[in-house]
């Protein structure tokens, strides 16, 4: 990487574009003044929302339609071509949406920003925020934890926080809160569309928002005011009727879900909640079920607007944005029907394309896991699966609280049982770990009271940052790697090492309210529900039904100054700090462009088999701190990964037969300008928002990755990145390739210069024999995206128009 004095580059392109681009970039501030007409976000909804009105009639819509369409740069074009006027858009059309603005967490910031650099522009053209939560380890407690943290990571956090002044950027220092807990407490206002550089960013789904998980090239496109593609989803609804009660908590509900829809379920959907069930449920209750809505594979998901939102409103000190609402959903539009208003609901008569309908009232705690989210076992037969499925019994851990469930209901819930357990003379036989969503959940629990219950039962309260959730965990149980144990945590992903590094924990996803009670016990095969404790004093002990408050009596505590937001104009004068020797950052040189041929000679690296997610191709833990340096990071590429062929975990063979890991052996390939490819199963690229997945393959050499499917977001980042996402029109092929075969591609530059259209072929030279086969393959290549292929990344391509 070439070290280059950044803040030495002059960005003057577009300068005119971004004067003309000043209300937008107004509408998506946190604050909206007191205003007779609508505030500039919902003046600019309301005018694309007539115009979505003007061009469907009076077509039923979702929600999740309404918001989204209404953020379409050019409605007309959007909605109308290849739809059959309109009639067929799910699925079909390619929206080129205009967000609101764009919130990045600081492992993910780092690269976004490194590509935005690279466009030379004095400012963003919407709002952003940069939230640094994903490098505190947690170890010792919050204190201690977020010194280390700072002192560890103040390279980057410096770097973060410059770039925050110099372009304008709202900064959220180390211990202010993890990314989508800050989000819903500060910038989610409904009928928002968001994009977020983290899976999870859907969370803000839970106060009527579209907010999209995105990697840090699409995240780019939206900072330098392009329109934003994305293949308009099908939505599929989940109508709520009953209520919760007793132990079931929303967090069940997704659960529940997720074990009937799998991991893949979701793919190309919006998910979208509707029914009486839903008024019964609190805001961050239903944040949480949106959260989790990135393990189904969903585009996003969204709930309606309700009583409840408000209230979260008004206990976020964001009582005008509950006036903005009101008067925005009473604003007259065009014409004398009902939809000449918008209301943050889906229109009577609305269609899913799937319906899913559950009854709260039925609803019992799940329990999903190991090593999937979507492994989903009642509580009550639970212990019954544990023993059968010859899982550990004994509880290592349990971890409650993170972006996922660590709301002030959650706490008050779980303090309850804590506090009757207390009384028992009861404590917890497993570590207990608590880790607040935000500073402002941590000073209004500690306000109340709720922390100190927690302490005073030997919980172990970590930073206001993502933790062991993602890998940043330093263990203190003496339970080493390759040590068989099981850990239950509240948190939203449990893949395989994901947590401590250790490919034999366990983690089992649940409530915090189930978490924390399992923890008394120590066991795995406790059932809170119907299982009984013995007291010191030998009396039997039953925990009771957790009850809480939906949010504090008063305010939410803004807690320490220190964690305040730093919010500053765009400062030009501002060094970005970035130092030419940096082991941790390294600006990006750009890929090169696609050949003006078919690709040819490439060579298979590794035939995967299983399950391979982001965390497989790019692992996260100690890895994070390189998320800022393409080469280093590009170390740890595919690293986890099984070799279909052997069984091996991170073992690839060279053409020789010589053995190496697979990253070792790509750099190697790369050395030799031997340009490869990665044959997959179902799924690739499954969980987070992670660009490096893509990024990382495309440094070493990667131009393809065939596979029999793709995660959403993952087959995006690979486009952007210039490598192309292909899958097997039968997917016994896959048995027909094998590491070391030669493969050529037929038809593809054809398709790509004619923007998407036409069909691919993979012609695949076996090894040894020479037999040639030809393998029919599918795509899904927008004309936008051809575009980013073969200008070698969609960096380049923006580069270049911006540079005009």
């Amino acid at each position: 990487m070439r070290p280059i004095d950044v803040a030495s580059r002059s960005g003057v392109a577009l300068r005119r574009a971004f004067q003309a681009q000043q209300l937008h970039r107004v509408a998506g501030s946190r604050q909206y003044s007191n205003v007779t007409s609508l505030p500039p976000t919902y003046e600019k909804l309301h005018n694309k929302y007539s115009e979505v009105r003007r061009v469907l009639g009076a077509q039923r819509l979702t929600l999740a339609e309404k918001i989204l369409y209404s953020h379409l740069d050019n409605v007309e074009e959007s909605l109308l071509n290849n739809t059959n006027n309109g009639r067929d858009i799910r699925g079909k059309a390619n929206l080129k949406l205009k967000p609101d603005r764009v919130n990045m967490q600081d492992a993910s910031a780092q690269m976004a920003l490194l590509q935005f650099m690279s466009c030379n522009l004095p400012q963003t053209a919407i709002p952003a925020s940069i939230h640094c939560d994903h490098l505190i380890v947690g170890s010792k407690g919050a204190e201690d934890d977020l010194q280390a943290g700072i002192q560890t990571n103040h390279e980057v956090f410096d770097f973060l926080e410059s770039a925050a002044k110099k372009y304008g950027l709202d900064f959220w220092a180390p211990g202010a809160g993890i990314i989508h807990q800050t989000v819903l407490e500060n910038y989610a206002v409904p009928g928002l569309m968001m994009l977020g550089t983290d899976s999870h960013s859907p969370n803000a789904g839970g106060l009527s928002t579209i907010t999209i998980g995105v990697g840090g090239a699409d995240a780019v496109e939206a900072l330098v005011g392009a329109p934003w593609e994305l293949k308009a989803p099908k939505v599929l609804g989940v109508r709520l009727t009953g209520k919760l009660s007793n132990w079931a908590s929303p967090k069940d509900l997704i659960l529940h879900l997720a074990g009937l829809l799998t991991v893949r379920g979701g793919t190309g959907y919006i998910v979208e909640y509707s029914g009486p069930g839903v008024e019964t449920l609190s805001c961050t209750g239903m944040a949480t079920i949106c959260n989790m809505g990135a393990e189904i594979g969903a585009t996003t998901s969204i709930f309606p607007y309700t009583e409840a939102s408000a209230r979260y409103l008004e206990a976020t000190r964001r009582g005008q944005a509950v006036k903005n609402a009101a008067a925005f959903q009473s604003f007259p539009g065009v014409g004398a029907s009902e939809d000449a208003y918008f209301k943050f609901k889906a229109d009577e008569g609305a269609q899913y394309d799937e319906l899913i309908e559950i009854d709260l009232s039925k609803l019992e705690p799940h329990i999903n896991g190991p090593h999937t989210p979507d492994l989903s076992t009642p509580l009550s037969q639970f212990k019954a699966t544990v023993q059968e499925q010859k899982w550990p019994e004994k509880l290592s851990a349990s971890l409650i609280g993170s972006c996922t469930n660590s709301s002030y209901e959650d706490m008050t819930r779980v303090e309850s049982i804590v506090r009757a357990a207390e009384e028992a003379g009861l404590k917890p036989k497993a570590d207990f770990y608590v880790t607040p969503g935000s500073e402002q959940i941590r000073a209004t629990l500690e306000r109340d009271g709720t922390l100190q219950t927690f302490e005073k039962a030997g919980g172990i309260l970590l930073s206001n940052a993502c933790g062991p959730c993602i890998g940043q965990w330093k263990r203190q149980d003496g339970v080493e790697k390759g040590t068989v144990n099981a850990i239950l945590t509240s948190y939203n992903r449990n893949f395989r090492g994901r947590n401590d590094g250790n490919l034999e924990t366990m983690n089992f996803l649940a409530s915090p309210e189930i978490v924390t009670a399992m923890a008394y016990a120590g066991s795995t095969t406790f059932n809170p529900v119907t299982d009984s404790l013995t007291t010191p004093d030998g009396k039997e002990f039953k925990f009771p039904a957790p009850h809480g408050l939906e949010g504090p009596k008063t305010p939410f505590d803004i807690g320490k100054d220190v964690f305040k937001v730093a919010s500053q104009p765009p400062n030009p004068n501002e060094q970005v700090a970035i130092a030419p020797t940096s082991e941790r950052l390294a600006l990006l040189e750009p890929f090169e462009p696609f050949p003006e041929s078919d690709l040819s000679g490439l060579k298979v690296l590794v035939k995967v088999s299983g399950k391979c997610t982001t965390d497989t191709i790019s692992a996260a833990g100690p890895w994070l701190k390189y998320k800022g340096h393409l080469p280093n990071i590009s170390a740890n590429t595919l690293n986890t990964a099984v070799n279909a062929e052997t069984g091996e975990v991170n073992v690839a063979y060279d053409l020789d037969g010589s053995k190496h890991t697979i990253p070792e052996l790509a750099k190697l390939w790369k050395e030799r300008n031997q340009p490869w490819l990665v044959v997959a199963e179902h799924n690739y690229g499954e969980g987070s928002a992670r660009e490096h997945a893509a990024l990382q393959p495309r440094y070493l050499g990667a131009r393809i990755i065939v596979c029999k499917s793709f995660a959403r977001i993952h087959e995006t980042n690979l486009k952007k990145q210039g490598v192309v996402p292909l899958t097997f029109v039968n997917e016994q092929d896959y048995d027909k390739i094998v590491a070391g075969d030669e493969v050529a591609t037929v038809g593809l530059y054809e398709m790509l210069q004619n923007g998407g259209q036409g069909e691919v072929q993979l012609k695949v030279t076996k090894r040894g024999n020479g037999e040639e086969i030809l393998i029919p393959v599918k795509h899904q290549v927008s004309k936008d995206q051809a575009g980013f292929i073969l200008a070698g990344s969609a960096l380049n391509l923006l580069s270049k128009s911006v540079s005009v």
